[in-house]
């Protein structure tokens, strides 16, 4: 049986404030953050974070940092990060902060495809009811936009973490993990109209593929790599490496969102079985943007020895590798199932094809309208049509437009996913703390709660291979109570 694999992503959104410029960026979206006013606990502890720490065995001295965004640095100081961040906590055991001009909105963790791809839709809104109030609150218009470029040459991200055991190591998950991020790029794309870095296009199939420059490494806002080698566990780092995914788009379109989580998690059942492909990928950075560069829809993959692939016989050999030797969950047989499905739609069927993958939607709605006013690719009204696709606010949003002509399929709805974490994963934990006890809690992060109770202050720790009942967590009527049955979960007797 597959071991259930611990998942959850991040997104910073682009954000844009009237009459305001981009020196303005941080205080913006740190003010954006603190105008959401539902329910939430403040007080994010740092202790556990480690950025500069590398899976590869060593500690950076320090994180390169992009010039551009320094050069709007310069002379300011941001203070503490309780101040600096702004950091909430929700009840359904997700983050929401500013993230150094970008307010950028973390999953609760989640183990299935669907519900990791339902709490990201649920982001949108958390991200839009913020930014309401805050337009409300400094009387200008405010956008917020979800995806991974301004077009003036700035990148930010969307991040996905997968826990794994600490006995892979990086070369297992490296060797394994990425010919998929490559690959990937055709089914998982949320594509761009031209290019900011490298060789010139019409448009592309992703986002991210200009701002790579290396295989890897673990920088994440300058050099950034195919492959992030950062090592923050959010979990016991003897036990834990959190895979830290950077080159991923953000998806407007949730199966597309399923999908790339999907792919990662099929690499990472391999790589645990010792059963991955082997593909040797001369220059991942180049191939990444030969791929998104590829109107033939060829999509060679240069491998080492002068010898080349195909990102279709590079997806084929993961699904032939893990129904040979693997005992697949009926979500990756779905998931694979679907995926050949879109391979051949995207060669006989575009159409189909267009309808849950991002890229595809974009470009086929943009030839529509450059068909129909004349435009040629360097008009830069399709560079505005390719940012309102992102737009969060379904009535300016040209992705909800799609949806509404049926042109692309609908999202799930968000249900409760902002009242509660929706499957039995530490996060329940984290969300109850928050709605039923934050009188008492006073830091909470990915890895442990911490409650100060008759005085004297307990940091309990959320191991993130458990399940935790929320019934049961939730029947606790008091601080000490809750305490105590989530001991019984993290910290269970020999005879349990």
């Amino acid at each position: 049986m597959l071991r259930n694999i611990l998942a959850g992503i991040e997104t910073e959104y682009g954000l844009l404030v009237e009459g305001r410029g981009a020196e303005d960026q941080v205080e913006d979206a740190k003010d954006l953050v603190r105008e959401y006013t539902n329910k939430v606990f403040v007080g994010w502890n740092y202790r556990h974070e480690s950025p500069r720490a590398d899976l590869r065995g060593f500690r950076l001295d320090r994180l390169a940092v992009d010039p551009v965004d320094a050069k709007f640095d310069v002379g300011k100081s941001w203070g503490k990060d309780q101040d600096f961040r702004a950091d909430r906590i929700l009840p359904n055991g997700a983050r929401f902060y500013n993230d150094h001009g970008h307010p950028e909105y973390s999953t609760p963790e989640c183990w299935s495809l669907d519900e990791f791809a339902r709490h990201d839709v649920a982001g949108e809104s958390v991200v839009l009811d913020a930014a309401r109030a805050y337009s409300n609150q400094v009387s200008r218009s405010v956008q917020v936009y979800k995806n991974n470029t301004d077009f003036h040459g700035a990148s930010y991200g969307t991040h996905e973490s997968y826990l794994v055991p600490r006995s892979l190591g990086f070369k297992s998950l490296y060797d394994a993990v990425l010919p998929m991020l490559v690959a990937r790029i055709v089914l998982c794309g949320a594509g761009k109209v031209g290019s900011e870095n490298g060789k010139s296009a019409n448009f592309q199939l992703s986002q991210r593929a200009d701002f790579f420059v290396e295989p890897f490494n673990a920088e994440t806002l300058f050099r950034r790599p195919v492959f992030n080698t950062r090592d923050e566990p959010h979990a016991d780092p003897t036990d834990w490496i959190r895979l830290h995914v950077i080159s991923g788009d953000a998806n407007m379109i949730a199966a597309s969102t399923r999908r790339k989580a999907g792919l990662v998690k099929l690499a990472l059942h391999l790589a645990e079985a010792g059963t991955a492909p082997v593909w040797r990928l001369a220059d991942a950075p180049k191939t990444a943007q030969s791929i998104s560069r590829d109107d033939s829809y060829e999509f060679r993959m240069s491998l080492e020895r002068n010898s080349w692939t195909t990102a279709y016989e590079v997806l084929e050999s993961y699904f032939a590798a893990a129904e040979s030797t693997l005992e697949l969950t009926p979500e990756l047989i779905d998931l694979i199932r679907e995926c050949r499905a879109l391979l051949i739609n995207l060669k006989q069927d575009f159409s189909t094809f267009a309808r849950s993958v991002d890229w595809a939607a974009k470009r086929r709605f943009i030839e529509e309208i450059m068909a129909s006013e004349g435009f040629d690719w360097r008009n830069p009204v399709l560079q505005a049509y390719d940012l309102e696709y992102h737009n969060v606010d379904p009535a300016e949003s040209l992705h909800a437009a799609l949806v509404d002509m049926d042109q692309i399929e609908a999202n799930p709805p968000i249900g409760d996913a902002l009242e509660r974490a929706s499957e039995p994963t530490r996060a329940v934990a984290r969300g109850l703390a928050v709605s039923r006890f934050g009188s008492h809690l006073v830091t909470a992060c990915w890895r442990s709660i911490t409650f100060n109770i008759a005085d004297q202050v307990r940091e309990i720790e959320l191991p993130p291979d458990r399940t935790y009942d929320a019934e049961k967590l939730g029947e606790a009527e008091d601080v000490g109570t809750f305490i105590k049955r989530l001991e019984e979960i993290t910290c269970p007797t020999e005879t349990d």
